[in-house]
């Protein structure tokens, strides 16, 4: 319940009254001088940002996970999705590579980001980490922290405290260079030190404890004018505010810790990231909408996505075994593009929440138990007719009737509807206006020209100093320079006695997370764990020959963790070797030879990603089959128009991507998920990594016997357009307008209507399906089912054909059947699905 709410309402009364007697005059150049520094606070209710309530629709949106080229488009995107704020966070590893050198530039250019959504008249909330997690590798930390001797990350130590200090000083002070905090005049409102600290406080003790009131105080003691949060700690320290993170932090959020906290929801997952490996997991834009709507209905005003637009693990960036691709079914798919519609129903959710805001930010709240499953939350404002109501019907099954104040109100299973003057209703959670889409991959015609590859295999190492009696803790040995290590060690046959009957075999127990191993030249095969599961034993048979053998083992790396305690202590690659089969029993070779190491490979040192680094190496043309650890380069021409691009590995293993130099990522084409499909088919390429033609891609690949020739680039576009409309559904929220305390139709006639819109200049060519009846199916899938109006098909070509975008009336006249309907007791939905393409004039 919010505390004091009417106290605060006849304080703000008499604050206007006072400084409408005593300012009459002021010009709009002195209020423009006033809130050109904003400065931000907060109360039980809401940030206060210049004077003023605010709500919040905020989205993550990672500057590293796309580029500068891209930024523009996507930070346009969101605002015209309902957004006014944007969350980043911070990648410290990404701008401190190495200790003491600094890197603002190129995807790391988080002031140019910052200035770009300052451009756009939105808000912004850093979260400086030092720990991020993120799914990004080392979690945001930079590998160099782990070999400051005696550091402990996220805890009392003083080595770890040091550095952090002036990390986050070297970004603040950045910041406040650029005067780019609200106190300044700035986009920024909002920081926030640590991430999710109450999942490895017990682990640390009184020493956590410590270090969280140490990270407060020092980002307070700065004085920049802003509030600052700590996200998924509920005891965070003060002044701090505690927020949430989940996916339905209206149930879950125990709410602020002081009851002079606003309730600030940090992270709302809008779908869940992918592993390789991993089945497709997605989360319905039905539940988001719902969660949102809940949460501000129990006094939340500020909501992030997370993500909004994930972007792309580009090069070695993402954490262990997380996909290139991360986040694609948030709002703005991995290429920018809306994915519809959770993109268009939570910006129609935005205009329904902006509706009731005055409400919201100033009402009393009261709440209703109608029935078991249904909840009534509504604001009232003393003194006025300003009203919002939220109608929840909490059963999963059946709609529920609803009476409030004399009227019957119908809610969908499972859903909530929004009434911004508790009347009208304007919105329901469960039932979609906007319209879909589907994303379609496309061969370029221009791109896809006979590749002619050629071929540089890794040359395997045989005898490697080293005087190491156990093999080396792999992260320790790339120490993030690579993702590859390499072990070998000897086995003298003569010391060795077989056990007659039985098969010599070698063991290798690996910590992860991936592994090729070679016994005398001969390739044994690989092995490889999971984000869940990354320890995994590899066996093989080998038979030994007279005198010295050698083994060989390749230790991968996926990334490095990125969550847990004691982050610096984490250890990976083999552990444990030995051969079994032998008549003295199993001998354990983890001890009792020397390892010697390599790091990484030799076309990784030469750079022969490269243009330059192309020429340091002997080049084979590629006849049709090849060994593992080879490189294989080619030349292609850009694909054709502006639309986003693509390679789709097909024929491939497990390796990494590079064009014209720019890492692309990590692909895993061969970590089959059960349905038996690989988790990740297509690779992003940037526009801005591509020129006109002779574009060198270059790939590094790991298994043996793979077929290049398969690969192909393709376009990517989101033209196949649908909508999916019950004629039971609620209009949409466009329709309305709040004038003081009066909702209020925009439009003559508030009816239900489905839109259909292409993309950019493009217009509808055909209409690929049409059925007003029970269709079944979704957006790429539709099928008829036992009802359908006949002229359906007809119906939409002529609202729609030619046309950039179409309304089509969703009711049973427009389609005939208002006198001569065959299935009367049937709930009619419309189903459409168009094509849209460039007007060939153009």
């Amino acid at each position: 319940m919010r505390k004091h709410s009417l106290d605060r309402w006849l304080l703000a009364a008499f604050l206007v009254v006072l400084l409408s007697s005593s300012c009459p005059f002021a010009s709009k150049k002195e209020v423009k001088k006033k809130t050109n520094n904003k400065e931000v606070t907060y109360d039980g209710t809401s940030l206060i940002i210049d004077g003023k309530r605010e709500l919040l629709y905020s989205g993550s949106i990672h500057y590293p996970r796309s580029t500068p080229e891209m930024w523009p488009s996507i930070i346009e995107r969101a605002k015209q999705g309902g957004l006014n704020t944007i969350q980043t966070y911070v990648f410290w590893n990404v701008h401190e590579l190495e200790q003491g050198k600094f890197n603002f530039s190129g995807r790391t250019d988080l002031v140019k980001f910052i200035k770009l959504i300052e451009k756009n008249g939105m808000y912004v909330t850093l979260r400086l980490g030092p720990f991020i997690q993120g799914e990004w590798t080392h979690g945001g930390l930079p590998y160099w922290l782990r070999e400051v001797p005696g550091i402990f990350f996220r805890t009392d130590n003083k080595e770890f405290k040091d550095h952090t200090e002036r990390y986050v000083r070297t970004v603040l002070d950045k910041m406040k260079e650029e005067k780019l905090f609200a106190s300044q005049g700035g986009p920024i409102i909002l920081g926030q030190i640590e991430n999710e600290y109450s999942a490895v406080q017990r682990a640390y003790k009184q020493d956590g404890i410590n270090y969280i009131k140490w990270a407060s105080k020092l980002v307070d003691s700065m004085n920049l004018g802003i509030p600052w949060v700590m996200c998924k700690h509920n005891d965070a320290p003060d002044p701090m505010i505690n927020a949430c993170n989940g996916r339905h932090c209206g149930d879950t959020f125990p709410g602020p810790n002081k009851e002079n906290k606003p309730s600030l929801w940090t992270e709302n997952w809008t779908t869940q990231f992918r592993v390789f490996g991993d089945s497709p997991v997605k989360r319905s834009v039905e539940d988001i909408a719902f969660s949102v709507a809940r949460f501000f209905s129990k006094n939340g005003t500020h909501v992030n996505y997370y993500m909004y637009h994930g972007g792309t693990n580009f090069g070695r960036n993402g954490a262990h075994y997380v996909t290139t691709r991360y986040y694609d079914d948030a709002p703005l798919d991995e290429y920018g593009l809306e994915r519809e519609p959770k993109y268009g129903h939570l910006k129609h959710l935005h205009n329904a929440l902006n509706l009731c805001k005055k409400p919201l930010l100033w009402g009393q709240p009261r709440t209703e138990k109608p029935g078991k499953d249904t909840e009534i939350r509504y604001y009232e404002e003393p003194g006025t007719k300003s009203c919002a109501a939220f109608l929840a019907n909490n059963n999963t099954e059946a709609a529920e009737t609803i009476k409030f104040r004399g009227k019957e109100y119908v809610i969908a299973p499972r859903s909530i509807s929004i009434l911004p003057d508790c009347k009208t209703v304007v919105y329901n959670t469960a039932q979609i206006v906007s319209h879909h889409t589907s994303r379609n991959f496309m061969k370029s015609k221009k791109a896809n020209k006979k590749f002619d590859f050629k071929v540089f295999t890794e040359p395997l190492p045989n005898k490697l100093k080293g005087d190491s009696y156990i093999p080396v803790e792999l992260y320790g040995l790339t120490k993030d320079k690579t993702d590859y290590g390499w072990y070998t060690t000897r086995i003298n046959k003569n010391q060795l006695p077989k056990k007659k009957g039985a098969k010599t075999t070698v063991r290798i127990a690996s910590l992860g997370h991936a592994l090729h191993a070679w016994f005398n030249g001969e390739y044994l095969g690989n092995g490889h764990g999971s984000h869940d599961e990354k320890s995994f034993v590899f066996q093989e048979p080998v038979t030994l020959k007279e005198g010295e053998n050698h083994l060989v083992m390749l230790g991968v790396l996926t990334g490095f963790p990125d969550s847990g305690a004691y982050l610096e202590h984490r250890y990976t690659g083999p552990r444990s070797v030995s051969i079994l089969g032998l008549s003295s029993g199993v001998l354990d070779l983890t001890e009792s030879s020397k390892w010697g190491n390599k790091v990484g490979m030799e076309g990784e040192r030469l750079g022969i990603h490269t243009e330059e680094g192309l020429k340091k190496v002997k080049w084979q043309k590629f006849t049709g089959k090849a060994p593992g650890l080879t490189w294989y380069q080619t030349y292609f021409d850009a694909p054709e128009s502006e639309s986003a691009a693509a390679v789709r590995m097909s024929g491939m293993g497990k390796g990494l991507i590079w064009v014209n130099g720019e890492g692309v990522g990590r692909y895993w084409m061969s970590f089959l998920n059960p349905l038996g499909q690989s988790t990740q088919i297509e690779y992003h390429i940037p526009r801005s990594f591509l020129k006109p033609k002779k574009n060198l891609l270059v790939i590094f690949e790991e298994e043996p016997n793979v077929k290049p020739e398969i690969i192909d680039f393709v376009i990517v576009n989101r033209d196949t357009v649908c909508s999916y409309v019950g004629e039971d559904y609620t209009p949409s929220v466009r329709h309305w307008t709040r004038k003081q305390d009066q909702v209020q139709a925009i439009t003559d006639n508030v009816s239900l209507t489905a839109t259909l819109k292409c993309s950019g200049n493009k217009k509808i060519s055909e209409v690929e399906f049409a059925s007003f009846g029970n269709p079944i199916g979704t957006c790429g899938n539709f099928t008829l089912g036992t009802c359908n109006a006949p002229v359906s098909k007809q119906v939409i070509e002529k609202h729609c054909l030619g046309k950039g975008e179409c309304v089509i009336p969703v009711n049973k006249s427009t389609f005939q059947q208002d006198k001569k309907d065959s299935c009367k007791n049937v709930v009619k939905t419309l189903a459409v699905q168009v094509k849209c393409a460039r007007d060939k004039k153009n």
